[in-house]
């Protein structure tokens, strides 16, 4: 049996490392001529390290990324609203982390490369689209110059991202991502931690939110470590914004005078802003739900196949998470149709609740009901909202995206990590 997978980032390459880790025959293929770190920084939560954790890559995630303490929201005038433990301090059995998603990237490649061969990566062909032959799949590849081939496999999964090609095929009629609203300005900058040193913030309301945690550790030299921002604002659906591309730098004066007024004692929101190297604009979308992902021998994963709003710290999660629970259906069902159908059946329904509410109702939506409230401003929080209120909000939003403490540590191992994966004959 071999997995075709049509993607060389996070999604693709912990596919690639899970099918490496059962013993199914694998094809990655990657449109850029040589991947190299890209983004800024992202979270994984619990549920995922606990994958790749289960993957071997423990210390390599300590060396690459911090692990978070607590979860505090702040009104835009700094007032504290909310805090609440992370990963093992929570209760967790793993860790959260915060690292930079580059890292992480290479981090995946690095090791694919290592346990699998410096040739485990086809770099310089994009995935353009496929026929589903009956008893195997056939993916239609070009380069840049033009060249076209084909790969036939048992399998093909499209993890080729929000703009997905083999989704483009699938759904012919989609057209392009929905932007909401709402623009991001992210960046990385060297500075002195802040509240425990490991603490992820979000300070604002939705349409003047601003988000930080750190993705280093702190030097002991000078004191500083990187820190990951976010700079959000809200604008009206219908202005036009350049198209989603993370690599596109921004120019301050852009979002910069809007946050002016986020200085506290324990965090200058401008001087951060004004110290990072580079910034990146990104208008912020996302993907409706599909009813379907599988089309016979073929199916989607990560951001392919359930893009959503960067709110709720799962996406890379997620995608990680697909290929773990894809790596389990080939073990019960081997590299068949059937092994996507049993992936999407499991996976499809909580990936699409979650882009729905993170439209909504994601993590930092109670920022939005004190703004709403008091206008950012109390003398004490519980005249404006309960603690109950706020820890109901925090539970559901978990329970939702499937990281609640009690549903992580009493699932089991996704993989059998030491029994073969069925070997079901082509048919």
């Amino acid at each position: 049996m071999t997995v075709l997978i049509v993607g060389g980032g996070i999604a693709g390459l912990s596919l690639a490392l899970t099918c490496h880790q059962i013993g199914v025959p694998f094809k990655v293929f990657e449109s850029v001529p040589k991947i190299s770190p890209l983004g800024v920084g992202i979270n994984l939560q619990p549920s995922a390290v606990r994958e790749l954790y289960d993957l071997g890559l423990a210390s390599q995630l300590d060396e690459i990324g911090v692990r978070t303490r607590d979860y505090g929201l702040y009104t835009k005038k700094g007032l504290h609203i909310w805090t609440e433990p992370r990963g093992v301090a929570a209760g967790y059995k793993w860790p959260q982390f915060s690292v930079h998603r580059g890292e992480l990237h290479m981090l995946l490649l690095n090791e694919l490369t290592r346990r699998v061969g410096p040739d485990c990566v086809e770099c310089g062909w994009s995935g353009m689209g496929f026929e589903d032959m009956g008893d195997r799949v056939v993916l239609k590849l070009r380069d840049r110059q033009g060249n076209e081939r084909t790969e036939s496999g048992d399998v093909l999964i499209g993890a080729d991202g929000i703009h997905s090609a083999i989704r483009a095929q699938m759904n012919p009629s989609e057209g392009s991502p929905v932007w909401g609203g709402a623009v991001l300005w992210r960046g990385t900058t060297r500075a002195r931690p802040y509240k425990t040193g490991a603490s992820m913030v979000m300070i604002g309301y939705s349409g003047l939110r601003f988000v930080a945690y750190p993705i280093s550790r702190q030097d002991p030299k000078t004191g500083l470590a990187t820190i990951n921002w976010i700079a959000n604002l809200n604008y009206e659906p219908g202005q036009a914004w350049n198209k989603e591309d993370w690599n596109r730098q921004a120019r301050l004066e852009d979002f910069l005078p809007r946050f002016e007024s986020m200085r506290f004692d324990w965090l200058d929101v401008p001087a951060v802003i004004r110290a990072a190297d580079k910034v990146f604009e990104y208008p912020m979308v996302d993907r409706d739900p599909l009813p379907l992902w599988t089309h016979g021998r073929a199916t989607l994963m990560g951001d392919a196949a359930h893009a959503a709003y960067p709110v709720g710290s799962n996406g890379a999660g997620s995608a990680i998470i697909d290929a773990r629970k894809l790596g389990r259906a080939f073990q019960d069902h081997g590299a068949t149709s059937v092994a996507l159908q049993r992936y999407e059946e499991e996976m499809r329904p909580v990936t699409s609740k979650v882009v729905l509410t993170n439209r909504v109702a994601g993590p930092d939506h109670i920022l939005d009901v004190v703004e709403e409230r008091c206008g950012g401003e109390f003398a004490s929080i519980d005249e404006v909202i309960s603690h109950d209120e706020l820890a109901e909000h925090a539970r559901r939003y978990k329970a939702i995206a499937g990281y609640s403490v009690e549903t992580i540590n009493e699932s089991p191992a996704t993989l059998r990590l030491h029994e073969p994966c069925q070997q079901v004959p082509t048919a």
